[in-house]
């Protein structure tokens, strides 16, 4: 299964407005514009990600088909640990099961008042994994 994090806008601009269901943002220039279509390739968990003042990049929204999680702490993504060294495009980036798996497990210890909505979440992905 390939996870993936795509860009959801500026955080001080679009964390105020995000909700489940979301399904554009506010660019730089003030306009709105549609979140793209994720690529084929990525069956598993959508992560959605914005980008603070000063060049920092946090996870706000973990979807799997049904579930749409916005994360109440925003999880500070850390290149090595979830990105595999690598660094953002303007295509998503598509991870691996490890990758998302570090990344789930940061979302659950910042966000101890959701375990129950993430392991909802990780519970479907690991039915659909198991072909349930």
């Amino acid at each position: 299964m390939r996870h993936g994090l795509m860009y959801h806008g500026s955080f001080e601009e679009n964390y105020p407005l995000l909700t489940p269901g979301t399904t554009q943002f506010v660019s730089t220039d003030g306009t709105q514009r549609p979140l793209p279509e994720w690529p084929e390739e990525v069956t598993g968990v959508h992560f959605g990600y914005m980008e603070k003042t000063g060049k920092r990049f946090v996870a706000v929204r973990m979807q799997f088909r049904e579930h749409d999680v916005v994360l109440q702490t925003p999880v500070v993504l850390d290149s090595m640990r979830h990105l595999g060294s690598r660094r953002f495009g303007p295509e998503p980036t598509v991870i691996t099961d490890d990758l998302a798996s570090a990344l789930l497990d940061d979302a659950i210890e910042c966000n101890p008042e959701q375990n129950e909505e993430i392991a909802l979440l990780i519970n479907r992905v690991n039915q659909v994994r198991r072909g349930d």
